[in-house]
């Protein structure tokens, strides 16, 4: 049984001080979901942090899931009052909507402003989610250029900094936010899957066997057999990668778990959901 999952460095735990007192001056909120995890990545005290501040809920990663998924991602959302945007900021798709939905709010705003003899200013914005699910390559895009550092792994932003979209919108990236405890500790194995949680906080070998048990247990079971040439069914994660670590890697079980993690990672296995809308 590996060590339970839990990271809460210190450099979050200052960032979540700062961006709750920043809630204040914000006027739109931007939550950015990993589509691969869309429920792991929802942060359980936003809307109490927010509190009746616009969101707009944002599917990054969506290249990253079969396209038939984003509607059904949609439609699940849509049921339970949430608008949903999908992105994929790496490549710049569907960041317009986001940028046009953000502008939208100017005009609300400023009314309210002149209405209290206030002079205009632009809309205040903050992008907010779990580490590495792509905050920071979105701000770029709607930037359009490379404002903030944006990197495939944890922890790369480590405070607040605010940058100008356009004249009308001002945006705030923030580190990743994550709780302080994870008390689900399936989806904390979610979140080290899809590197949304610093590596010190997990064992590889113990990530990439959940890896293959989640994979074996959903339609993409065949993905392993195809491309390592090693059947998963009648083995457990952890005897699949150890045999895969014997047959390929005179026993280097650690190589195999990073190579899994990896292929999984950059979306060399394809495009694979971790997560599907429950009824």
């Amino acid at each position: 049984m590996s060590p339970a999952i839990q990271w809460y460095p210190g450099h979050i735990a200052k960032a979540e001080r700062q961006l709750k007192e920043n809630l204040k001056r914000v006027d739109v909120v931007l939550e950015v979901l990993d589509a691969r995890i869309p429920l792991a990545t929802q942060h359980p005290q936003v809307k109490e942090w927010i509190q009746h501040k616009p969101r707009l809920l944002i599917l990054n990663r969506m290249d990253m899931i079969p396209a038939s998924l984003h509607h059904t991602w949609r439609k699940w959302f849509e049921e339970r009052g949430e608008t949903l945007y999908l992105t994929d900021a790496k490549q710049g798709k569907g960041v317009n909507a986001i940028a046009k939905a953000a502008q939208k709010m100017e005009t609300g705003v400023n009314q309210r402003r002149r209405d209290r003899g206030m002079k205009p200013r632009p809309v205040r914005a903050v992008a907010i989610g779990f580490p590495n699910v792509g905050k920071s390559a979105l701000i770029n895009r709607l930037v359009g250029r490379k404002a903030v550092k944006s990197a495939r792994r944890a922890g790369v932003t480590r405070q607040l900094q605010w940058v100008r979209i356009s004249e009308e919108i001002e945006l705030l990236d923030a580190p990743g936010i994550i709780p302080w405890r994870l008390d689900n500790q399936e989806d904390a194995l979610k979140l080290a899957i899809c590197e949304d949680i610093g590596e010190a906080s997990y064992e590889n070998q113990w990530v990439a066997a959940t890896l293959v048990d989640l994979l074996k247990a959903s339609d993409y079971g065949e993905v392993l057999t195809s491309r390592y040439g090693l059947d998963p069914t009648d083995r457990t994660g952890e005897e699949y990668i150890y045999q895969l670590g014997g047959d390929r890697y005179h026993g280097d079980v650690e190589r195999v778990a990073v190579l899994l993690l990896n292929d999984f990672r950059k979306g060399i296995m394809g495009q694979i959901p971790l997560e599907m809308p429950y009824i």
